[in-house]
């Protein structure tokens, strides 16, 4: 068969089970698969796929039927200009997430900084902020020791073995050091809430990185009350927060003595956000 007729039919196929991205999914698992870009889909179209690929194509197609997402069948997913590598062990990076990158790059401009990552999972938040603050260091946390493998990988992937440490640890037994960054992007989603995601996310993206408790705040205020006593006076204090939570995580921030000093939306024009000083 000819790339053009196998990209088209894998396609189809996906848009049969409501996959809205059918098209983009089906070049990105191809190119994959056989190691080019997906430029280079489009200007050969008229390539003669070997039947060993096409194999593989069908069965990797099979899996995204299944709704694994696109990520976890390649193994990698772009995230601030970078391929991270990425498993079930691990969340798949979302854009949101890029927002706590920015806010965090303008405040500490050209300063060398010591970071602290609280569920760090691939290392994608830490390590894409050690690429741009040259000298700065960091340590990412995480209680699956499965992602923390993930994370060291990425980090040697990067050549940033030297300036990040990885740990097994729940943030409540975490007390070494003290940080100008601690960086979170918790758990932050209602347990009820959890049947109503996506079956791509639902059934293969890890709950422990998910589930936030009765209200989605469980993990958040752990980690606010612990960054308390972490974070240097005059620290940077960023989480991620999830849909309709400003409002209370805003709250606990000013109780335990943070001082709000910004927030980002995401695309949809919700508080995805919360950057707050001691």
């Amino acid at each position: 068969m000819i790339l053009e007729e196998v990209v088209k039919y894998a396609s189809n196929e996906l848009k049969k089970e409501k996959i809205n991205s059918h098209q983009l999914d089906s070049e990105l698992i191809l190119s994959h698969i056989m190691g080019v870009s997906r430029e280079f889909l489009i200007l050969n179209s008229q390539l003669i796929i070997k039947k060993n690929t096409l194999k593989k194509y069908n069965f990797a197609i099979q899996r995204r039927i299944k709704r694994e997402p696109v990520a976890y069948i390649t193994g990698k997913k772009e995230f601030w200009s970078e391929n991270f590598l990425v498993n079930k062990n691990t969340l798949v990076p979302r854009p949101e997430t890029e927002l706590m990158i920015y806010t965090v790059l303008k405040f500490f401009k050209n300063k060398t900084i010591n970071v602290l990552d609280v569920g760090t999972g691939s290392g994608c938040v830490l390590l894409s902020i050690l690429k741009n603050l040259n000298f700065s260091r960091g340590t990412g946390i995480d209680i699956s020791s499965k992602a923390i493998k993930v994370a060291t990988l990425n980090a040697k992937k990067l050549n940033l073995s030297n300036r990040s440490f990885f740990k097994i640890c729940d943030i409540n037994n975490y007390n070494i050091g003290k940080y100008d960054l601690i960086i979170s992007n918790p758990p932050y989603i209602p347990s009820k809430d959890i049947k109503n995601l996506s079956k791509d996310i639902i059934h293969h993206e890890p709950k422990s990185a998910l589930d936030g408790g009765i209200d989605g705040l469980d993990l958040i205020k752990k980690v606010i009350y612990k960054s308390n006593h972490l974070l240097k006076g005059n620290g940077l204090f960023v989480i991620e927060i999830g849909f309709n939570q400003y409002r209370k995580v805003a709250d606990i921030l000013k109780r335990s003595k943070f001082r709000e000093i910004g927030t980002e939306f995401d695309y949809n024009n919700n508080v995805r956000c919360i950057i707050s000083t001691k």
